[in-house]
């Protein structure tokens, strides 16, 4: 095991404290959703998640800065700057109607660089982790954990590419360029969010691309993708996305071999 394990385990603690919450309010007949300034949904289950864990990292790892998305970042007082970056629930528009795709992310970061990422989605039993130098696994929970390993796919005509959703690529101006990607894959699926992350991490899909997402939607996923083969960049071609929380991101998650023929089809917007 890495130097990691500690921070392993306290995160599968995070993990099983974050489930215990949330899928008590997951169908709740009184759940409270309201809107955030920018029209996002938030539930009650989100932020009773983020209080859940920000209380467990306090009494645990007391020196360390915590970022999370319903109440912001507070500052590492530790010499080393580590911190801990948390999506409370990630898909709360498929929460707040009950669709059962949704799932708390939890990283760990050293500078701007994520070491540990954790993937908990109780609605559908399964739990997806890696820390650096330790591989990507996933199962129901940590005893049953799997290694987990990115497909060998190398043609576009064989793979299988995910997406969120097309909007945002239209407002990128690069919609044209994302059809016509599609139409030479094998198959296309929007399924959105953390789980087309995952899926590519074990070798269901080949590629994951997303053009508007923040830190603690994507800071989790890296280590995850990555330590099971993969390579995550932005659209840029740039290593994977660790800005700061007022930064948007994109990202192009693929199993390696296809990477450089698709970030060519997607790093420049149309010209108008």
């Amino acid at each position: 095991m890495t130097g990691y394990a500690a921070d392993l385990d306290l995160a599968h603690r995070l993990a099983d404290a974050a489930d215990a919450v949330s899928t008590a309010r997951f169908r709740a007949l009184d759940l409270r959703v309201e809107s955030k300034p920018d029209l996002t949904p938030v539930s009650d289950a989100d932020t009773a998640v983020e209080r859940e864990i920000r209380a467990l990292l306090a009494e645990h790892r007391p020196a360390d800065g915590l970022l999370g998305e319903e109440y912001g970042a507070q500052p590492a007082t530790g010499p080393d700057g580590r911190r801990w970056v948390v999506d409370p629930i990630d898909g709360t528009k498929n929460f707040v109607r009950g669709v059962p795709v949704w799932a708390t992310l939890i990283a760990l970061l050293e500078g701007d660089r994520p070491v540990l990422g954790l993937v908990s989605a109780p609605a559908l039993g399964r739990r997806w982790w890696a820390a650096s130098g330790s591989g990507a696994w996933a199962g129901p929970d940590q005893a049953g954990g799997e290694p987990i390993r990115v497909s060998a796919v190398r043609r576009l005509a064989d793979a299988s590419f995910c997406y969120s959703s097309l909007t945002g690529w239209e407002a990128a101006g690069r919609l044209d360029a994302m059809l016509g990607l599609m139409r030479e894959c094998w198959r296309s699926r929007a399924y959105g969010d953390f789980y087309g992350y995952m899926l590519l991490a074990e070798g269901a899909l080949d590629v994951m691309v997303e053009p508007e997402l923040s830190l603690w939607d994507i800071a989790a996923l890296v280590p995850i993708v990555t330590e099971a083969g993969g390579v995550v960049t932005d659209l840029t071609g740039a290593s994977a996305p660790v800005a700061g929380p007022d930064t948007e991101h994109s990202a192009l998650a693929s199993n390696g071999a296809l990477h450089a023929d698709i970030l060519a089809r997607l790093a420049r917007p149309a010209e108008h």
